[in-house]
């Protein structure tokens, strides 16, 4: 994730973000993340790691409740939807790594 957006997050959810310093992921997912730290960050949970992997957001945290474990799924599910590279809808391709992109995105990723 840039470091614009980066900022964003660690700034906007201080709390949530407090041990975790690093966002491995592409720009596109930024506003799902956004919307999933707007709600985790009232619950008083903990950011251990937040990460693309297989194409999928994986977002990890310390303890917590099944509230916050039930919106973090959630999250995951939409991110194999929605392109990495620029947040419109999207589909998991294979391009030697298993990534989520849309039509154009894919096309420019060749």
């Amino acid at each position: 994730m840039n470091d614009e957006l980066h900022t964003k997050l660690i700034n906007n959810y201080p709390n949530l973000y407090s041990r975790c310093k690093h966002i491995s992921c592409m720009d596109g997912w930024y506003d799902l993340i956004d919307e999933l730290s707007s709600k985790l960050e009232p619950l008083g949970v903990v950011a251990m790691q937040v990460k693309e992997k297989f194409g999928g957001l994986r977002f990890y945290i310390g303890p917590g409740t099944d509230e916050a474990f039930d919106l973090i799924e959630e999250a995951e599910r939409k991110s194999v939807h929605i392109c990495e590279k620029c947040g419109q809808p999207g589909e998991q391709r294979n391009t030697g790594w298993v990534k989520t992109l849309c039509d154009e995105c894919d096309k420019n990723n060749s």
